[in-house]
């Protein structure tokens, strides 16, 4: 059978239509605003999530100060193995509220107790590159009845503990804080 073109018979199809130039302006500047607010939601996001690293490094520094601190005596009179606690007899009376510090010792690798450590701060490269923006402050004092208040005096009956707070501040100013008792029980 022979094919005759001359007579072709299509579907009728409507017209293709496009976009109009003001249609696309419109649909890519709504496009850029809808992003710049995506973005701008985002953006305090990073901060918070670079604050968490700073977190964690200074949970691991405050930490490891913590064990240094609370592994050393209590006081400068109730040295590891001696068999009497300070305080405990009149000839060894513990070092008084006023006199925490170092007893002389210049470096913390000399500190030889707890309250050696009342006083000392840290700041940036001498913690190591890990911690290079970081601030440690610590602070020591009697608290023998546990409330988180210095006692500035006691007497030799009472039970003596010594409160440490370890601060330490992220490059980003965050403070956070580690408390922990050390007593006399040597």
């Amino acid at each position: 059978m022979p094919v005759n073109f001359s007579k072709r018979s299509y579907p009728k199809t409507p017209l293709a239509k496009g976009y109009t130039l003001i249609e696309l302006v419109i649909g890519f500047t709504v496009l850029a605003v809808a992003l710049g607010v995506v973005l701008m939601g985002m953006l305090p996001r990073e901060k918070q999530s670079a604050d968490l690293i700073h977190m964690i490094r200074a949970a691991e520094l405050g930490q490891s100060l913590m064990n240094e601190i609370t592994a050393k005596p209590f006081d400068e009179l109730t040295m590891a193995g001696s068999l009497t606690r300070c305080n405990e007899e009149p000839a060894f009376p513990c070092t008084s509220p006023g006199n925490l510090g170092t007893d002389g010792e210049s470096t913390r690798s000399q500190f030889n107790d707890v309250d050696d450590y009342d006083g000392l701060s840290l700041i940036g490269d001498s913690l190591g590159d890990l911690y290079k923006d970081f601030t440690v402050s610590v602070q020591v004092f009697y608290d023998n009845n546990y409330d988180g208040i210095e006692n500035t005096s006691f007497n030799v009956d009472d039970p003596l503990a010594k409160l440490i707070t370890i601060t330490v501040t992220t490059p980003l100013g965050t403070p956070v804080t580690f408390s922990s008792y050390r007593a006399n029980y040597e």
